[in-house]
């Protein structure tokens, strides 16, 4: 009798399993969700899910299927193995059909190992360390279910940067009628940091740059005085930021309360937040970063969907929140292709053309976004008075001037 009971709870349960699967696609969110980062990967992709859901899902087939979200904290931040065990769980546990988000590039990198074990697309949208990509062309059975969405890989992102920067060393040269600007590199020690550094310091030259010196504190630091203090010494009119840690509000910080004349500008992921001037006690004047998102028109969606983000949640999307983005190109190659099998979606991924909220999306061999100026490279902002004003690039609707400190 027993037997014969625990057979037929057996049944309803393998049953039960099948109609769950045939009703909802379930897409693991990964992040760190005790910090921003995750917060808005998990927002980004609760606008997806809800939007699409209440639109009928997505159609797979003839089949109308909803969208089912899985939140993961990884705490990649503290913890490269909890990440990896949180990512199998995501997988073993939570049965997730998809996988998406990351963000600190070690965790990531063992988490793709994770996904690629087990088959499962991963389209990362945090991590920007090359390494991640090169894993696909250079293995590309095993890798070719990773795809990065956001940001573009670090070495694209210095391209931009550069190009961002060689615009405000040209009005440096203008206001304050010197040739040759000098630029302290401020650096925090991370390995998404190693390749870029060397790549700065042989460029800046090239661009009729001086290179002041180089400053690498912890991403962690609470006090940077020392290292503000040498740059303030070597004279240098623009300090050069790449930053993703909590550092990034100390020097924002601190250099307000030093009323520094040189400019911050680079990459500094805390001055993407809209809490960075409360952060920094209204000292983060002038600071300016590479960012993903503003009420500006990059793409004909990322106004529309800025606004949507303020108003549901009441600060601005962070670049991790491009999930959104991630969901709608999953839902596009379901339809498209009429399955959730990964190896008949990777082909279709990889001919994609898509217009998203964050970026116009195209992937290259490695399955990196395809860069492009004013398509995937992002804007720039500046914190002027309180607020975070989109400056470049110069061309797109919406941008105003960058200022400078003096």
């Amino acid at each position: 009798m027993l037997r014969t009971l625990l057979s037929v709870m057996a049944v309803l349960s393998a049953l039960a399993t099948t109609a769950h699967a045939q009703s909802s696609i379930k897409i693991a969110i990964l992040g760190p969700m005790a910090f921003v980062q995750g917060e808005n990967h998990w927002a980004g992709a609760e606008m997806a899910r809800d939007e699409i859901n209440r639109a009928g899902g997505i159609n797979m087939g003839g089949r109308r299927l909803t969208v089912e979200l899985v939140k993961v904290d990884t705490n990649e931040l503290q913890s490269v193995p909890d990440a990896t065990n949180a990512i199998e769980r995501a997988i073993t546990r939570d049965r997730a059909d998809f996988l998406m988000g990351g963000f600190r590039s070690e965790a990531v990198l063992a988490m793709q190992e994770v996904a690629m074990d087990n088959k499962k697309i991963f389209l990362g949208a945090g991590a920007s360390l090359t390494k991640l990509g090169a894993n696909v062309e250079a293995n590309y059975d095993r890798y070719k279910y990773w795809f990065r969405i956001s940001p573009t890989k670090d070495t694209d992102l210095i391209r931009t940067v550069f190009t961002i920067l060689g615009s405000v060393a040209a009005q440096i040269r203008t206001d304050l009628k010197k040739e040759v600007p000098k630029v302290a590199i401020l650096a925090e020690k991370a390995a998404w940091t190693e390749g870029l550094v060397p790549a700065v310091q042989k460029t800046l030259p090239a661009m009729k740059l001086e290179i002041a010196g180089l400053w690498q504190p912890s991403d962690r630091a609470t006090d940077v005085t020392a290292e503000l203090s040498a740059i303030e010494r070597s004279g240098a009119d623009i300090v050069f930021t790449l930053l993703s840690g909590p550092v990034g509000i100390v020097v924002g910080r601190q250099m307000g309360e030093r009323n520094m004349k040189a400019v911050a500008f680079g990459i500094n992921v805390e001055a993407q937040k809209d809490e960075f001037w409360s952060a920094t006690a209204g000292k983060g004047q002038f600071v300016s970063t590479l960012d993903t998102f503003a009420e500006v028109e990059l793409t004909p969606k990322m106004t529309p969907f800025v606004r949507a983000f303020k108003e549901r949640f009441k600060k601005s999307p962070a670049y991790n929140a491009a999930t959104y983005d991630g969901i709608y190109i999953l839902k596009e190659a379901i339809e498209k292709t009429g399955t959730m099998n990964a190896d008949q979606l990777v082909p279709f991924l990889e001919k994609m053309d898509f217009v998203g909220a964050a970026f116009y999306t195209t992937f290259d061999k490695r399955h990196d976004l395809v860069w492009a100026p004013g398509k995937t490279a992002g804007i720039a902002v500046q914190w002027q008075d309180g607020k975070k004003v989109p400056f470049w690039p110069p061309q797109i609707k919406g941008m105003q001037p960058f200022r400078m400190p003096r």
